[in-house]
């Protein structure tokens, strides 16, 4: 599963020479990232990857728990005897693996039942006092911002800290540009059929690799096919690509003027690099989009300004 996470930018390839090590682990994690990102490929690389593999991988989508009843959904109910008569999700995943998808949506009406299944496995079903013992990994994701949920009340604090015994961070697709075209030729590929693939001239590369992608690789994914179905084996120009992918223009149509006195140009280019490499806190990819450039030619200059 480890091998269907595409991409080979620095970011990207620390986060899955990792993966193998926490897959072997039964800590919980806890997979934080923007929407589109890959959340469920890595939680679903770590079940494949580990010892649970052969065993039940149970996703809940905190999101669409039911209202009326959350708590038959997860834990399930017993009769009068203590016999189960109906098995919640949690109970169905023993042995296996648990993933808990917009943990932050989970109500607060049962965060501390879950705080409790986390820390000993424990399930109280309806109609019973006979507490059940279930042997599952949680791994848990959200593309919100768990710690400020936590810190504000919206989300029980111990519940949190006990998720992210190992957390992963996901790299938004924008912060790891180098993946882009790479991705676009596999999934060009992949939507292609039995046409020819879909190909890009430069100045469309250009707009692809500085579009910012808010909705992330699942939105690579859609526009790729989309292109696939409308363009098949054409070389996209940027007139056909959708306004939002267009660069933008400088506030104002802004002209840099040369003042009188000229400019030492090499000083202003260095300027330029030093200050979107603090305005990336130091993401080359990020300071890259910033000039409008790629991260290889950012490199490029910077090896030439000895940065």
């Amino acid at each position: 599963m480890i091998k269907d996470i595409l991409g080979q930018s620095p970011e990207l390839m620390h986060l899955l020479r990792t993966l193998p090590m926490i897959a072997l682990s039964d800590a919980s994690v806890l997979i934080q990232g923007e929407t589109g990102t890959g959340k469920e490929l890595i939680a679903q690389a770590l079940h494949f990857e580990s010892r649970r593999k052969d065993q039940p991988l149970v996703t809940i989508n905190c999101a669409a728990l039911p209202e009326d009843n959350i708590e038959l959904d997860l834990f399930g109910q017993c009769n009068a005897t203590g016999e189960v008569v109906h098995r919640g999700r949690l109970l169905a995943a023993e042995g296996g693996t648990v993933f808990f998808d917009n943990v932050e949506s989970l109500p607060q009406s049962v965060q501390a039942k879950v705080l409790r299944f986390l820390e000993a496995g424990e399930c109280q079903l309806q109609g019973c006092h006979k507490i059940q013992i279930v042997d599952v990994r949680i791994i848990a994701a959200s593309s919100a911002d768990l710690q400020h949920l936590a810190d504000g009340g919206q989300f029980r604090r111990d519940l949190f800290y006990r998720l992210q015994v190992v957390p992963i961070n996901v790299p938004a697709l924008r912060d790891r540009a180098e993946d882009i075209l790479m991705l676009l030729r596999h999934f060009g590929r992949s939507f292609a059929g039995s046409n020819a693939v879909v190909r890009y001239n430069k100045q469309a590369e250009h707009c692809l690799l500085t579009y910012a992608w808010p909705g992330n690789v699942r939105e690579l994914i859609n526009f790729c096919q989309r292109m696939a179905l409308l363009y098949p084996g054409k070389a996209i120009q940027p007139d056909e690509l959708s306004p939002q992918m267009m660069p933008e223009v400088a506030a104002d149509n802004q002209v840099f003027t040369l003042p009188p006195t000229g400019i030492k140009l090499a000083q202003v280019e260095l300027d330029l690099i030093e200050q979107a490499l603090d305005m990336a806190s130091g993401n080359r990819s990020k300071a890259a989009r910033l000039l409008g450039i790629s991260r290889d030619t950012l490199l490029y200059r910077m090896q030439k300004h000895a940065l």
